[in-house]
């Protein structure tokens, strides 16, 4: 079976830092042309076409819901109440549920090739080992298990002492996959949870639905800032992610979309476009 690094380790990987970025192509850069900018990283990674690829992005006051939480059954009034509180949604084309994201929430896409031979839980696995890597020198004690109470639960919840801090999904587009994690680097994890409980509370009101959300309960989650043995920025976050793809690979590089890229990327920006119709018209 691979070690996690040989599954990352690639001779050359391509670096995007999208974090601080407000417009790709005349776009202007949401979630919804983030996702749009995976997918076409996916094809072009799986197709060989382009190295394997991790790309930074953060967006504020933004809640991305998943494809069942479009389905609430007072959705129209949880997307008013985001609105209200200054949040822009957005319906992702990735697995999972809603997330809150904003300028303290560090967005890590970790795009691999040949992903028919990598299993899912594979791919998950080591984007957790990657992530306790970078944090090795700071803590131990980073654990993969569902945190119940949180919102966006799942086998691969990243904690420390029973606190979320990190969730990860996986998009997979014909040979390439995009894992995508984010990070709670800074602010509180209690008030991004406390959100979120709000939504549901106010889009389901108790109803009962085939579909299993979560009931969120604040205090299971946290920032990286608030759980580590001193506060971690943003930026310091980042610059450990480029440190450990140095470890990992003897080639780094930048690049601009190639012509194939751009024509992708119209073509799942499209996508995501039309799959949040509905949602662009509640807000």
């Amino acid at each position: 079976m691979q070690s996690w690094k040989e599954i990352i380790h690639h001779p050359t990987f391509r670096y995007m830092d999208q974090s601080d970025e407000h417009k790709f192509y005349n776009e202007p850069i949401s979630a919804l042309t983030s996702f749009a900018i995976d997918d076409t990283l996916a094809l072009s990674v799986g197709d060989g076409e382009s190295a394997p690829t991790i790309r930074l992005w953060v967006h504020p006051n933004t809640v991305v819901l998943g494809i069942p939480d479009a389905r609430l059954p007072f959705i129209e009034e949880g997307v008013g109440l985001l609105s209200h509180r200054g949040y822009h949604a957005v319906v992702r084309n990735s697995g999972g549920l809603a997330v809150a994201l904003d300028e303290g929430v560090l967005n890590i896409s970790l795009v691999l090739p040949d992903v028919k031979n990598l299993s899912i839980n594979t791919c998950y696995e080591a984007m957790v080992s990657f992530v306790q890597f970078m944090l090795a020198d700071l803590t131990d004690e980073i654990e993969a298990y569902e945190i119940v109470g949180s919102y966006c639960p799942g086998d691969y919840d990243l904690s420390i002492g029973g606190k979320k801090f990190a969730g990860i999904s996986q998009r997979r587009v014909k040979e390439g996959a995009a894992i995508q994690i984010y990070l709670d680097v800074e602010g509180h994890g209690q008030e991004r949870a406390a959100l979120i409980r709000d939504f549901y509370e106010i889009a389901l009101k108790g109803t009962e639905t085939n579909f299993s959300f979560p009931d969120v309960v604040p205090e299971t989650m946290a920032s990286l800032s608030e759980l580590l043995p001193r506060k971690i920025t943003m930026d310091e976050m980042k610059q450990r992610v480029y440190g450990a793809l140095e470890e990992l690979s003897e080639n780094i590089v930048t690049a601009e979309f190639s012509s194939g890229e751009r024509e992708n990327f119209v073509k799942r920006l499209e996508q995501m476009k039309k799959r949040n119709e509905k949602i662009a018209d509640m807000q």
